[in-house]
């Protein structure tokens, strides 16, 4: 990410105080997103008739929202968290960590938090065998796999390159992310699997499914000289912005083979103004390509600029306002029709939404993205 605290903008300056009003909002829209007796953050705050309601907890969103808080912290936040002491709980109780992408997080998380517990973390969550033990390693999830890619370039990054095996094991997760890629630069979900569903599977790709690989492609091209990995992110990262919507969407579903848009809604605020801002900062750091006209294409989005002529920004709530889904069904069988050559149409669907809720990685990504704004 960018250290210096601000990077000049090419557009104009009422961009950068929109920026810092969601800097704050994010940061208190978090409060309440806490809960204080599990000290973890929770799975959803949604909207109901009795007001903002807390469901569940969820370690992976609390890893993700503490790596934003440290960039805050970095740029004059005033952080209400005790993040240490929240990452010490994570540390102590290790049942809930089952797979190899939430290790990426953890293993990401310590590199930025607490790089002297690295070398540590590493070795008592057994990371030298997490591409063997866990299930969405074996089965080659683009998303999870390329969390632990960034788990690894950061450790080296923050000094961590001696650790025995690192290097080999951030060569074999880049190896397992990258054969997902196919033509255009896209990437499917997972490792192509038998029959109808498992190929499916493997051809369509999410928009996290691309966003999460230009990032970690990105840090371990960087942290590794890897030349090729850059290219690789490079390719993804052209093709996403060449298909980006009109009004500055980032679309949900690609075809792995064509490199086409194959399912175009839900639209995500946190895509808008967090993933995607996030992914492409990166790799303009580690590439030299200025990728800043996209990422500030979608930000009006999550102001109004949208299909609805809403605005998910609710300052009075602060929170932002999930996504624009299709209420109507049949979601997949529409892109498993584009799929095999049937194009989406280009006009405006019928039955758009707005979902009324949201989620603290969505905070914490767009923190990590934006914090060097600055605040209110």
């Amino acid at each position: 990410m960018r250290e210096e605290s601000k990077m000049p903008l090419s557009t104009e300056n009422k961009v950068e105080v929109k920026i810092r009003a969601l800097n704050t909002l994010s940061v208190e829209g978090l409060v309440p997103m806490f809960d204080e007796q599990s000290q973890l953050f929770c799975n959803r705050l949604v909207r109901t008739e009795k007001g903002l309601e807390r469901e569940g907890i969820s370690p992976r969103y609390t890893l993700m929202t503490l790596m934003g808080l440290h960039r805050g912290d970095k740029f004059g936040l005033r952080n209400p968290f005790d993040s240490v002491a929240i990452l010490n709980g994570l540390l102590k109780e290790r049942r809930w960590l089952d797979n190899i992408g939430d290790l990426g997080l953890l293993l990401w998380t310590c590199a930025l938090l607490a790089p002297e517990r690295y070398a540590e973390v590493y070795r008592d969550f057994n990371a030298a065998a997490a591409t063997d033990h866990y299930r969405d390693a074996r089965d080659g999830h683009t998303m999870e796999m390329s969390w632990f890619l960034s788990g690894l370039a950061h450790g080296a990054l923050a000094g961590q390159k001696t650790i025995p095996g690192l290097a080999d094991h951030a060569v074999k997760s880049y190896e397992a992310v990258r054969k997902n890629q196919g033509c255009k630069g896209i990437f499917g979900h997972l490792a192509g699997g038998s029959g109808v569903t498992g190929t499916f599977r493997g051809r369509l790709g999410s928009f996290a499914d691309q966003v999460y690989p230009i990032y970690a492609f990105s840090k371990f091209g960087t942290a590794f000289e890897h030349d090729e990995a850059l290219k690789c992110a490079k390719d993804c990262a052209e093709t996403i912005c060449t298909v980006q919507g009109s009004l500055g969407q980032w679309w949900w579903h690609y075809d792995s083979r064509s490199g086409r848009v194959v399912g175009k809604y839900p639209v995500y605020s946190v895509h808008q103004d967090a993933m995607a801002p996030m992914a492409l900062f990166a790799l303009s750091e580690s590439s030299g390509k200025d990728y800043s006209p996209w990422i500030f294409k979608g930000l009006p989005w999550i102001y109004g600029e949208n299909e609805l002529k809403f605005s998910l920004y609710d300052s009075s709530a602060d929170i932002v306002w999930r996504c624009i889904y299709l209420s109507k069904p049949a979601t997949y069988i529409r892109e498993a029709a584009s799929l095999m050559g049937f194009r989406p149409g280009s006009s405006v669907p019928s039955g758009l939404r707005v979902r009324f809720e949201d989620r603290p990685y969505h905070f914490g990504w767009e923190l990590y993205a934006f914090a060097d704004y600055g605040f209110e």
